[in-house]
């Protein structure tokens, strides 16, 4: 049973120094990158047209959805409080600081991540990281580092995307319930918006898109031979972004609100 357990433990430490090498060469080819002549320019478009454009009707109709509720539920309750501007700040608070960052990182996982994470693996299986090393091109800075670059800048304009969807769009739904003047809801939505707000949500999509998509491309690199090994991997790849981005939004939270 000893042995069993220093076995273990032996591969554990392995695997966190393989996982801990990995993530430091990929984020000095990270910054290296924008140096580099245009090599792998094609994968990052493409890797924006795929996360950021083909996403933008499931994250407008679930913003637009979250934001018609928020202030439906509002209008109806706060004022039995004598609380009705509240509302705004609700608002922003829900979907600019919390709703709007997070359920973007867990559309962006479910739909990027796993993508990236079967692409690479199924490429591994397929000997085609050989083909690239064998002409002098490292495999992690053509195709691992360009999709980090496109799902990063993909979170921030769906983040955007999101807030103005959720915050505009779902005023349309809520007037056909509620008489509210445009007016008087842009207004009060400026005034509860503060520049904390902001850097909140854009702070949050830059370290939710780096932990997706190093996370997809560590365990797309991780396959090693049999096919079967890439919907595990797949798996791992969307259940470790997810509880990563979890703990990432709690530990800004915190620190954000000392």
């Amino acid at each position: 049973m000893i042995e069993s357990m220093g076995r273990w433990l032996r591969e554990k430490v392995k695997g966190s120094a393989y996982a801990f090498n990995f993530f430091l060469f990929l984020l000095k080819e990270t910054v290296h990158f924008p140096w580099t002549k245009r090599v792998g320019f094609n994968v990052l478009i493409m890797q924006i047209y795929f996360t950021g454009v083909e996403a933008l009707s499931v994250i407008a109709l679930i913003s637009l959805g979250i934001g018609a509720v928020i202030i439906v539920q509002g209008v109806a309750l706060l004022p039995k409080f004598g609380q009705s501007d509240l509302m705004y700040t609700i608002l922003i608070l829900v979907i600019t600081r919390e709703l709007g960052p997070m359920l973007t990182a867990f559309i962006i996982t479910a739909r990027s991540g796993s993508a990236i994470t079967t692409e690479l693996g199924n490429m591994v299986i397929s000997h085609e990281m050989e083909a690239y090393m064998s002409v002098g091109i490292h495999p992690v800075s053509y195709l691992g580092v360009p999709r980090l670059y496109g799902v990063i800048l993909a979170m921030l304009f769906l983040n955007i995307y999101f807030n103005l969807f959720g915050l505009m769009g779902s005023y349309l739904v809520a007037s056909f319930i509620h008489d509210i003047p445009f007016q008087d809801y842009l207004i009060h939505l400026i005034n509860a918006l503060t520049p904390a707000d902001i850097l909140s949500a854009i702070i949050k999509s830059f370290v939710f898109g780096f932990i997706i998509a190093s996370v997809s491309i560590y365990y797309g690199f991780s396959v090693n031979r049999a096919v079967t090994e890439v919907p595990q991997k797949t798996i791992k790849s969307i259940g470790t972004s997810i509880i990563l981005c979890i703990l990432a939004d709690a530990i800004l939270v915190i620190v954000t609100r000392l």
